[in-house]
């Protein structure tokens, strides 16, 4: 019978809005559900904010440690062409070594003596692009010996030097923005034993 009346109202043009209270039907809800119902959703409302601050921390680190990342490469990213190179500024080193050797000021043969300057003026050329890029030799002698930068190669008594310490250098050590991209082949000081 309602369902009829509710049907020829709408044939006949004869609409209920929602503001007309007879036709919904009226459920009330106690105060204790809808105070139950309230702190659920005050519950949900702090795990969301919680979840949310959560994935907002580690999205920023996230973002920090690929600036991080991106700043390393941008620095390290020639390390190996330094340790090739550096392995050139030895050849170089002892190539002038030699020629100094060679070239006494009363030689008569001044070509050797333009070489060994040519050669000395090359490496000094070579270590001044080397600082300019962030690659510095190492110079350990009479410094304390680091793992971290020294490679041992040999014991040498301790004659006037502290045991521990640097006292001769077979081949040097080079650092690239402070990061040891070749280690220091170092001797050092032990007391001597009789």
């Amino acid at each position: 019978c309602a369902f009829s009346t509710a049907a020829q109202q709408r044939s006949t043009g004869d609409e209920c809005g929602p503001e007309d209270p007879s036709d919904e039907p009226k459920h009330p809800l106690s105060d204790c559900a809808l105070e139950h119902k309230a702190i659920k959703l005050e519950e949900q409302v702090r795990d969301l904010t919680e979840r949310y601050r959560k994935a907002l921390a580690d999205s920023e680190n996230v973002r920090r440690r690929t600036q991080k990342f991106v700043e390393d490469a941008k620095l390290f990213g020639i390390q190996s062409f330094c340790r090739d190179l550096v392995e050139v500024a030895d050849i170089l080193e002892k190539t002038a070594e030699s020629a100094a050797g060679h070239a006494e000021p009363s030689d008569p043969n001044p070509t050797l003596k333009k070489i060994y300057e040519g050669l000395s003026l090359l490496e000094a050329k070579l270590q001044s692009v080397f600082a300019k890029h962030g690659l510095q030799k190492m110079n350990p002698v009479g410094g304390r010996y680091d793992p971290y930068e020294h490679e041992i190669i040999c014991h040498v008594p301790a004659e006037g030097v502290q045991p521990g310490t640097v006292a001769l250098v077979t081949q040097d050590g080079y650092k690239l923005h402070g990061r040891t991209i070749r280690h220091a082949l170092v001797g050092v000081a032990v007391e001597a034993q009789e």
